[in-house]
């Protein structure tokens, strides 16, 4: 794909929408606007893909999961970028569900209802999928709120994966490709100095990917 020109929407968390860098234009999806690209961020710290169901953390985050942002983003793409998951295994509560669902209240189901939901309103648009990258404590048995986990992170980059595949979706795996490590004491004050939140470095690495990605498309 010749990246000139390109209008790029990105739907996502606290990583999309700058937490942990310096200056918003050395966000991953910032940088894009080097290679000519119109971008235009859709990142909302704290929210998930899946609808929360019990655990509240406030409506701001609780109601603005993934798919409620499409009535408002832009009417035209030529990419739609999704990056989450990572709250999903945080904080969320909702059932991880099976392949079979249809339904915001489980982690296949929101999936399965976000992506047909983009390529209904962008029918012409390239629909891009990323997993979450390495965060610490990625297999800890409880979450932030204190409630027993689903699964591991990496268990949530698989299904994100095999959604992708059952769509023939796009997916940069940035859990198994990511070259940041936030368990290596050097990695984590270079890239990922909170051990969840990517700086401009780790960004960095993230464009570096996305655009490698984009070009092949």
């Amino acid at each position: 794909m010749d990246l000139n020109g390109k209008k790029i929407l990105v739907i996502g968390d606290s990583i999309t929408e700058g937490v942990g860098v310096s200056d918003p234009k050395y966000l991953y999806w910032k940088r894009l606007e080097a290679d000519g690209c119109h971008v235009f961020g859709y990142g909302i710290s704290g929210t998930t893909i899946a609808r929360q169901m019990h655990l509240r953390i406030n409506p701001y985050v609780d109601d603005n999961y993934f798919i409620t942002r499409l009535p408002q983003m832009e009417p035209d793409a030529d990419v739609i970028v999704i990056l989450g998951g990572s709250n999903d295994y945080g904080h969320g509560d909702a059932a991880l569900g099976t392949m079979e669902d249809r339904t915001d209240d489980t982690f296949y189901g929101a999936l399965h209802h976000l992506f047909t939901a983009c390529q209904k309103k962008y029918p012409h648009a390239a629909i891009i999928a990323m997993t979450p990258p390495h965060r610490l404590w990625e297999n800890r048995v409880y979450n932030e709120l204190n409630v027993r986990n689903m699964t591991t992170l990496e268990g949530y980059a698989k299904i994100i994966q095999e959604v992708v595949d059952f769509y023939q979706i796009p997916c940069l795996d940035l859990y198994h490709v990511c070259p940041i490590d936030p368990e290596d004491e050097d990695q984590r004050k270079r890239y990922m100095p909170d051990g969840v939140h990517p700086n401009d470095s780790g960004q960095e690495l993230i464009y570096h990917l996305l655009r490698n990605l984009l070009k092949e498309l």
